[in-house]
């Protein structure tokens, strides 16, 4: 379930800084408009263009993202407003993203009103002044926004009330589990359980790879309930993004890579009811996909209900800012 009036939130309550048009550059602190270019992908299956169902999903559409902004690009991580339009992303290079997804009928056609802005930590500074990057992991909670630094292992709060992307990150206290994960390995995934559901109030914070003595990804609750859990894990798969379904369901965003197999994707639907401390949590596939689908390095979920019903999962990749690589936005029906 998404949090995303905190975007409508900080939108509407807060004066925003005057936008600077600087095509190919971070400003030091205030945000910039930027363009983006989409190029549309009318199939998802490379093989047979006409397939639109895999597994429990439906494709919709999905879009190429290229931009002259040499800032553009690393996307691990995206909220959507209840519309499915306003977003915010991060980068794993310590940036923000914010615009709207502009859609014909539905289907995805293009982004507007973008605009890049750096994290700033509690000195008012870009977090990379710090050293700090691969800002991997997201979550909303209202105006709050929490952000995980995987090679630090630390988790940022924003309060996107005071500034929006020009907020101040706080570091907050966590479980001594988190700093104790591998390097390039720490939390890739953060959610925020919504009132009325199980949990509701606690941080969810899941590891990519620390793995337990038995070889399970860890992952940690913190807030009015704190513990350790664990997801177990198969096939080679570690965890890259989650979001909760409005059902209460959780969905683990999955990715695997060898140099002989390349790239593979799964998601697993979790009940949330299962994660207390001490367990280790499993939960079936619902969706798989290869390098014969037109995926990349896929590290964000969101979802959102339309006006229709329809629940759609909406994917975006990290292009590790490579010439090889894409920044792709991929927009799916949960077909329940």
């Amino acid at each position: 379930m998404t949090a995303m009036p905190a975007i409508a939130a900080a939108q509407t309550a807060v004066q925003r800084p005057p936008k600077q048009t600087v095509p190919d550059e971070f400003s030091v602190t205030a945000p910039v408009s930027i363009e983006v270019n989409a190029r549309p992908l009318p199939s998802f299956d490379t093989r047979d263009r006409s397939r639109l169902r895999f597994g429990e999903l439906e494709y919709r559409s999905g879009l190429i993202l290229t931009s002259r902004f040499r800032g553009f690009g690393g996307l691990s991580g995206l909220r959507l407003d209840a519309k499915g339009e306003r977003f915010i992303a991060i980068s794993d290079k310590g940036g923000w993203f914010t615009g709207r997804i502009v859609y014909k009928g539905r289907e995805m056609t293009g982004l507007d009103d973008v605009e890049a802005s750096p994290m700033l930590g509690p000195d008012g500074k870009p977090i990379t002044s710090r050293g700090w990057f691969d800002t991997e992991a997201f979550a909303l909670d209202g105006s709050l926004v929490y952000v995980g630094l995987e090679r630090v292992n630390q988790i940022l709060r924003f309060d996107f009330a005071k500034g929006f992307t020009r907020a101040h990150g706080e570091l907050i206290q966590l479980p001594l589990g988190v700093r104790k994960l591998p390097y390039n390995k720490g939390i890739e995934a953060l959610v925020v359980v919504p009132k009325g559901l199980p949990l509701a109030g606690t941080l969810i914070a899941i590891s990519e790879r620390g793995l337990d003595a038995q070889g399970n990804i860890t992952a940690f609750l913190i807030g009015k309930t704190l513990g350790l859990f664990s997801i177990r894990r198969t096939d080679n798969f570690d965890v890259s993004d989650a979001v909760l379904l409005p059902s209460g369901s959780l969905l683990l965003l999955e990715r695997k890579f060898s140099w002989l197999g390349g790239v593979g994707i799964r998601i697993r639907r979790v009940a949330l009811a299962s994660l207390v401390p001490g367990a280790v949590i499993d939960g079936p596939s619902i969706f798989e996909a290869d390098l014969g689908h037109e995926i990349d390095n896929m590290e964000g979920i969101d979802v959102h209900v339309t006006p229709e019903g329809d629940t759609v999962l909406t994917l975006v990749s990290d292009d590790n800012f490579s010439m090889i690589q894409r920044n792709l936005l991929l927009q799916f029906t949960l077909v329940e």
